[in-house]
């Protein structure tokens, strides 16, 4: 498997699964474009990772500004000549009932996880047309099909994520591949904030978790980037319009 030359752009690239997506993706040959709204970070990544003479780039986006994304494909463009994949990793997460949530939090969450995926399909399907080809990957979760407990909007904008996939694949076939990557517990910062409040150490709820997860560990970051390298490259040609479950076998596990 090889996405060598290959221009890949991941929006949320700075933390947790994007980091680790933007880094396999250079060590196997990439010229990636790293979008994110860390901008500090960012630039110490590019820094690092050209340093090791990976072909990485940098550049600050806001993916819940649709300008911003517009900028951002351009910027890749011009970086390029082209975009051959896109991995649509931004996300955020709020936790609540919908009974605890404002339009604030729906606005933010629904911005950064759904409509960001929207507006950089808006923008990069074109290029991809003009080139005659191309790949998005989605980051989607398991939460767009578990019912889990303060999850409501989360939950709610990552199935939205799923029946994009299906849309993008369908509208653009022929030109444009789509795929879903969705992740179960992984071990990043946005599990940590989920274990906030809770009257256990952080190292004994993870514990806890793992011993439920078939294969006995939670998630990494490496795991999800692997599996994305795989659907951006040409081995993945046949795989559209579905999502790979990277779950440890969480969802197959019986209610009881």
């Amino acid at each position: 498997m090889s996405l060598k030359d290959k221009v890949i752009l991941v929006t949320g690239g700075t933390s947790g699964i994007g980091e680790a997506c933007s880094r396999h993706f250079a060590e196997l040959g990439a010229r990636v474009v790293i979008a994110s709204n860390q901008e500090a970070r960012g630039r110490e990544m590019e820094s690092e990772l050209r340093g090791q003479g990976r072909d990485v780039r940098f550049v600050f986006t806001d993916v819940a500004d649709e300008a911003s994304v517009r900028a951002m494909v351009e910027r890749a463009v011009a970086l390029h000549g082209r975009i051959d994949g896109v991995h649509c990793n931004a996300g955020v997460w709020a936790k609540g009932r919908v009974t605890e949530f404002d339009d604030a939090v729906w606005n933010k969450v629904m911005n950064v996880n759904v409509k960001s995926v929207f507006w950089t399909a808006r923008h990069v399907v074109p290029v991809m047309e003009r080139q005659g080809k191309g790949v998005i990957v989605i980051t989607t979760s398991v939460a767009a099909f578990i019912g889990f407990p303060a999850h409501a909007l989360y939950c709610a904008s990552k199935a939205a994520l799923e029946a994009l996939v299906r849309c993008l694949a369908v509208d653009h076939a022929g030109v444009v591949r789509v795929a879903g990557i969705c992740p179960g517990t992984i071990d990043t910062p946005m599990l940590a904030a989920t274990c906030e409040g809770w009257d256990k150490p952080i190292a004994e709820l993870y514990a806890d978790v793992a011993r439920r997860i078939p294969v006995r560990r939670l998630g990494q970051p490496v795991d999800i980037a692997q599996a994305a390298a795989f659907l951006l490259s040409d081995q993945a040609s046949y795989v559209n319009g579905t999502s790979l479950v990277l779950d440890g076998g969480t969802m197959a596990l019986p209610p009881w």
